[in-house]
Parts: structure tokens; sequence; C-alpha cells
């Protein structure tokens, strides 16, 4: 008696396993490659909020500093164009003053303190989530607001995930 399963028209059982395996290897990979962006896509969002709080923080820091030079006891204190000295603890990612020729070389998710045009700059850990008119890969605060305290004002409307970075 001739077996059913190997007779044309038929379906055979391991067939049929072959194809539902397949099915479900390519629903996961697919799952996967999903998360790996949205992976991808929260740490970018995180790192936007890292670079709001430290641009929170120098902004702070050259408040009170201002503060600290209006007392009498501070008077004489010479103005800190270096947001990054005013700190109390050094930022991990700190570079130090550069150029923003040598910014470029500082490594992904580095701060820059450039004395030419006074101004910070961050470079981001992956360029692709940064939007700048000019297309520039680093984003740059300019310092500026004497007599008062200082100030950081972006160089250009820069935009991370549609967000813009002020």
């Amino acid at each position: 008696m001739p077996d059913k399963r190997l007779t044309t028209g038929h379906v055979s059982f391991w067939n049929q396993r072959l194809v539902e395996w397949s099915m479900l290897a390519l629903v996961i990979v697919l799952l996967l490659g999903v998360l790996a962006y949205k992976v991808r896509e929260l740490h970018a969002q995180a790192e936007l909020a890292t670079v709001r709080s430290t641009l929170g923080n120098l902004r702070t820091a050259f408040v009170l500093d201002h503060l600290r030079r209006s007392v009498p006891s501070g008077a004489g204190a010479a103005v800190q164009n270096n947001p990054f000295e005013l700190l109390e603890h050094r930022l991990p990612n700190y570079f130090g003053a550069a150029s923003a020729a040598q910014a470029l070389a500082a490594p992904a998710g580095s701060w820059v303190f450039d004395a030419a045009c006074v101004c910070v700059g961050y470079l981001p850990l992956g360029t692709e989530w940064l939007q700048s008119p000019t297309g520039d890969v680093m984003a740059w605060y300019q310092i500026s607001g004497a007599p008062g305290p200082l100030q950081l004002t972006a160089r250009e409307v820069y935009v991370w995930q549609g967000q813009v970075m002020n």
C-alpha cells in the first residue's frame, strides 16, 4: 500500500514543518530588527537628554560665577569664559580646549571649548541624529552676554530627532 504522504498533491509533513519554521524565523528576524532600531532611537533620546542637561549645568555655572563675582569678596575675580572650568567636577567626556578642526579628532560624545570663537561644541556619538542647516557634524554654542551672566546660545538651529537643541 503506497504512503499517501509521498504521493503528488499532498504536502509532506516535513515540508510543512520547514515552511512553518522558516516563517517563524522570518518573524523573529523582523522583530529583532525593529527592536534594534528602537534601541538606537532610545540611545539617541538619552544622548539628547544628556546634552540638554550639560547645557543647563554650564548655564547654571555661568550664573553662579556671576553671582560670586557680584559679592564684595569676589569682585576682583576674572571672568572665566570656559564654562567647564567653572564646574565643580569636570565632565568625563570633556576633551579640553581645542580649535574647531582639532575638535573633529575628539572621540565621539565629547565636549570641547574653542577659545578662538569663545564657544563650546559637542560631537555626537552618532551623527545621523543631528541635523544642522550647514551640515556641521558638531553642535556649537556661542558664549556671550558680558557684563551680566554669560549665556550659551546655539550658533545654528540644531535639530535632534525632530527636537530643537538649545
